[in-house]
């Protein structure tokens, strides 16, 4: 009836969301800039400890989309690993300078990456033409779309979300993320979305640091802190998500 991908940023977060019950992970590490591809031991030990699908995030670095040649040989390889190590998936996708789909470097990624699943992640919500860009993504073969409808939030771009819906059919599966947390996501149910990603993650802080304001990390997520999925919080938004499609 639904699928709740949580995008976990740690073994830790990934064995929390299952907890929570989950039906798919991405994995990831450094989620507080947009997420980039994790270490094979990350990867190792995730696929050890869980039993739902886990798709990878093939993400060499934070920033914009437009990668090196050396950059994609990088992903080449991740994803090679990848399969190796029994993911189900992975998540990528390569823009030009202009924004636009680097259609032929996106289409070896796919390629690679078979017969995994290939979710093209939301680069998409920065690019122009956005159904000019999806029929794109199409016709490069990928099996999911992840999208915010070209808005910071996915309540806010739900109706082109729904609109690539209707468009796609049963060539791709749209799945909605941006902004989704368990006081929101029937929001998007009820307008007919039934694919969700969200990380239901918070600042967890460790332990206390105060050394002459010495700091190694941006504010961003201080080192005194970790960014960590609660397994509570998926566990309440997975009951309402049961709960509002079990009375339809």
């Amino acid at each position: 009836m639904f699928t709740l991908e949580v995008s976990a940023n740690s073994v830790e977060s990934a064995i929390n969301a299952q907890k929570g019950g989950a039906n798919r992970i991405e994995l990831c590490e450094n989620l507080y800039v947009g997420g980039t591809t994790p270490s094979f031991g990350c990867i190792a030990e995730t696929l050890n400890q869980l039993t739902i699908p886990v798709h990878v995030l093939i993400r060499p670095r934070p920033g914009d989309f437009v990668y090196s040649e050396m950059e994609f040989h990088q992903m080449l390889r991740d994803i090679e690993i990848c399969k190796k190590m029994g993911a189900k998936g992975v998540v990528g996708g390569i823009l030009k300078a202009n924004g636009t789909l680097d259609k032929d470097r996106t289409q070896e990624l796919i390629w690679a990456a078979k017969p995994l699943t290939f979710t093209f992640h939301r680069a998409f919500d920065i690019m122009p033409e956005p159904l000019k860009a999806f029929d794109e993504i199409i016709e490069c073969g990928c099996n999911f779309l992840l999208t915010s409808g070209q808005k910071s939030k996915a309540i806010d771009g739900a109706d082109l979300i729904r609109q690539l819906i209707t468009i796609g059919g049963s060539k791709i599966t749209l799945i909605a993320g941006g902004g989704i947390n368990h006081n929101n996501i029937l929001q998007l149910a009820r307008l007919g979305i039934t694919q969700f990603h969200m990380s239901g993650s918070e600042i967890v802080a460790r332990y206390n640091t105060n050394h002459a304001g010495l700091s190694f990390t941006t504010d961003l997520l201080p080192e005194n802190t970790i960014q960590v999925t609660n397994a509570e919080t998926i566990a309440s938004t997975m009951a309402k998500l049961k709960q509002y499609f079990n009375k339809k």
